[in-house]
């Protein structure tokens, strides 16, 4: 009988513990690979060195899946959630939060993979009105430009992460919610230009 008070004891004080302490989440190793080679491409392009925008788009819609990096301290400073293109499917809705179809063709809907500089900042009729151009840098992403891709907010996009829901899609724009917006706007608009988001899966 003592022993099953010990145990119990034990469990109580083990569960106070674990509820009252901070635990830091390790980042899976697959983020600083990719920002290694990130920072890499940016030191052969002589792009900005200072941080760049990851979108894994082989993480779920529902889940954050735009890291801002920052190569300095090699750590992810801010993730998020951000839609992709519905495709064939229906504007709004979340059928592909799980399988997106890529497309570098225009009226395809679709996002693009690839690595992008983030151009000029603009207007936009979503969330907080800002909009930064996309430059696509590579043979899969190439047509960014004509066919109008910015990184823009969206108040259909949550705060928080909804998994096992998906976030509402779009026309191929990656599109994150207000306040990420607030936060890449302002990383941005401090930096000096040439930075990189890269798209990949």
């Amino acid at each position: 009988m003592i022993w099953k008070l010990f145990l119990f004891i034990f469990f109580c004080l083990s569960f106070s513990f674990c509820s009252n302490t901070n635990i830091t989440v390790a980042e899976p190793s697959s983020i600083h690979k990719k920002a290694e080679e990130a920072l890499k491409y940016c030191k052969q392009k002589k792009m900005n060195t200072t941080f760049c925008i990851l979108i894994d788009m082989s993480i779920p819609s529902g889940k954050n899946r735009i890291m801002v990096y920052n190569f300095t301290s090699k750590s992810v400073e801010k993730s998020g959630l951000c839609s992709h293109g519905c495709g064939t499917n229906p504007w709004g809705a979340t059928l592909s939060k799980e399988n997106p179809v890529f497309s570098n063709v225009a009226e395809s809907h679709c996002s693009s993979l690839g690595k992008y500089k983030i151009g000029a900042r603009g207007y936009s009729n979503w969330g907080i009105n800002v909009n930064y151009q996309l430059h696509g840098l590579e043979s899969t992403n190439s047509n960014s430009v004509s066919r109008q891709i910015v990184l823009h907010s969206w108040d259909a996009v949550s705060e928080i992460e909804v998994y096992p829901n998906g976030t509402p899609e779009g026309w191929g724009c990656p599109a994150v919610s207000d306040n990420m917006m607030r936060y890449i706007d302002s990383k941005l608009k401090a930096s000096g230009g040439n930075i990189l988001m890269w798209v990949y899966r």
